[in-house]
């Protein structure tokens, strides 16, 4: 029996509803409207849209954005000096440079400068520090989406085996840390696979949940996986171009041949990428509510 498709872009759809009642109470009760800036600094293209997809999305949950666009050659001092005035702005709750940044710039320094209770991408050491310890935090937003995947899909995670393939500090690192925690959708056994794992197979194959970020086209194919498995797949990868000049995207699972035997996978387009920006808009809606004193 082919698996169920688990639709990111429906759970998104369904978290973003959620996300406008709690805004409209914000603004409602306590005069509160969120606020997010997007600072993006050249104009790569894919950059460019990810930052307009961002404020769209901002505006349509009745969140304030603010996008700012700097020449490709902006110095890292003049970069730093924004990030600290919108330190200061009351009216920002929620701080986003997008990445890449020009060579010139030191990205960590960039990242470090941004105050860490408006850090809605949950990248500074503070908030990597406080997930770690289980603590209330910003959750990186990528791997924040895949729990909400696996809560509202019914996937028990509770002394499952998870395999997650990849090991970055985004994806990879967080979701494994995350998921062997004691929390909704942790207390998982965790195995974290990587370009020197040996025998990656064997390991996959003992997966009940299969996370694959690695950035490869279709490495996970069926037989690395078991019957039942339910698999995240977070790889966009872009392996050709239509006749029409759109893009072909490929994830880091071989589809059409693991869906045979998963008893869940999300697909891409459409699986995990629509949550990614769902959940920096839920960031930054918990980022004013923190400002405010109310949790």
């Amino acid at each position: 029996m082919a698996a169920k498709i688990i639709s990111g872009t429906e759970v998104a759809k369904a978290i973003r509803e959620e996300l406008k009642v709690e805004v409209a109470e914000l603004t409602a009760k306590h005069g509160i409207v969120p606020g997010l800036v997007t600072i993006l600094v050249g104009e790569d293209p894919a950059s460019q849209s990810y930052v307009a997809a961002k404020n769209k999305s901002a505006h349509a949950l009745g969140i304030h954005s603010e996008q700012v666009t700097l020449d490709v050659g902006t110095s890292e001092a003049d970069l730093l000096a924004l990030v600290n005035k919108y330190n200061n702005d009351p009216k920002i709750n929620g701080i986003l440079v997008q990445l890449p940044l020009p060579k010139h710039i030191n990205e960590a320094n960039v990242l470090y400068a941004i105050d860490p209770d408006k850090d809605v991408d949950g990248f500074h050491p503070v908030n990597v520090g406080k997930m770690v310890l289980g603590e209330q935090c910003f959750l990186p937003c990528t791997p924040h989406g895949i729990l909400e995947l696996l809560t509202r899909s019914g996937v028990e995670t509770s002394g499952a085996e998870v395999v997650v393939v990849g090991r970055s500090n985004i994806v990879g690192k967080p979701i494994a840390n995350l998921m062997l925690q004691k929390r909704p959708a942790g207390n998982a056994t965790v195995t974290l696979c990587h370009t020197r794992t040996k025998d990656m197979a064997a390991h996959c194959r003992r997966a009940d949940i299969l996370i694959a970020a690695v950035g490869v086209p279709k490495m996970i194919t069926a037989d690395m996986v078991k019957e039942g498995v339910a698999v995240i797949d977070v790889g966009v990868n872009r392996i050709g171009m239509s006749a029409s000049g759109k893009a072909i995207l490929a994830g880091d699972v071989d589809f059409e041949t693991v869906k045979e035997k998963a008893s869940c996978i999300t697909p891409v387009p459409g699986g995990v990428g629509p949550m990614t920006i769902t959940m920096l808009m839920k960031n930054t809606v918990q980022a004013a509510k923190m400002a405010a004193k109310l949790i």
